[in-house]
């Protein structure tokens, strides 16, 4: 027997944690009045389970619903803007319906063979409802970080002197305060496996530097310029040669702020 006023809020509550979770992740501006009306939009498509529409038609509702959702939701700006919040719509829907389906399998499935049958328990209501917000704080929660985190990752070009270029992926630390005390240029630091090449001693600079937990020296080398994937090129900056190991994923390079301002 299927209650149809238990399956209109359980896709109501669903449809609620999907939209929480695209704001969330996307930073949108909304408020609860259009959440909530965007939330019975969504489960009210579950009416046209009733009619015999064929697969195409319900497709197009699907998504038709989809874009309704979200523009009642955080409103029209652009297509590109509304495209992205269904994008997510659908990931978050996507992350949450097959946690729950792998869920169903391993807990209320048994198999003999190749041959899956029901073993008499269910995931019921309650649980639904208790394990969907548990499921989409995490994934939203790492989305956020992996966002923020992948923010900072920059393709950059270092040209030297000796005429080669070193094509490094870098990692924008705000904590890298580096500069020269003579002339104040900012330093980056690279991998010292990175610099495979051999510099006469007049072409190191030799650095002194002075951070919260260290001291010390710090050889430096003199470029021609780098040129930052969407920043442009900079000029006017040393390279700092890192003894230790850059240990953030596939990372060689660490770029000081400075280099992203306008000029320097």
């Amino acid at each position: 027997m299927v209650y149809i006023d238990l399956v209109l809020l359980l896709n109501f509550l669903i449809d609620l944690i999907l939209i929480f979770s695209v704001a969330i992740i996307l930073r949108r501006q909304t408020n609860y009045r259009k959440i909530l009306l965007s939330g019975l939009i969504g489960s009210s498509s579950i009416f046209s389970l009733l009619f015999n529409f064929n697969a195409f038609f319900l497709i197009f509702l699907k998504v038709f619903t989809a874009f309704l959702m979200v523009i009642v939701s955080f409103g029209y700006k652009n297509i590109k803007y509304t495209i992205k919040n269904v994008f997510y719509l659908y990931t978050s829907s996507i992350v949450l319906g097959g946690f729950l389906y792998m869920l169903e399998l391993e807990l209320c499935y048994k198999n003999d063979g190749m041959l899956f049958y029901h073993n008499g328990l269910s995931l019921n209501f309650s649980v639904l409802i208790f394990l969907s917000p548990i499921v989409l704080y995490f994934y939203v929660k790492q989305a956020k970080e992996l966002k923020d985190n992948y923010s900072k990752y920059y393709n950059i070009d270092i040209y030297l002197k000796d005429g080669s270029i070193k094509s490094l992926t870098a990692f924008l630390d705000t904590g890298n305060k580096l500069v020269d005390p003579y002339f104040k240029r900012p330093i980056i630091l690279v991998n010292k496996k990175q610099i495979n090449f051999n510099y006469l001693d007049t072409n190191i600079l030799i650095v002194p530097y002075d951070t919260l937990n260290n001291h010390g020296l710090l050889k430096c080398i003199v470029p021609k310029k780098i040129y930052i994937d969407k920043i442009g090129i900079r000029k006017n900056f040393l390279i700092g040669i890192s003894e230790e190991e850059i240990k953030i994923d596939g990372i060689d390079c660490i770029l000081n702020s400075k280099l992203l301002e306008e000029e320097i």
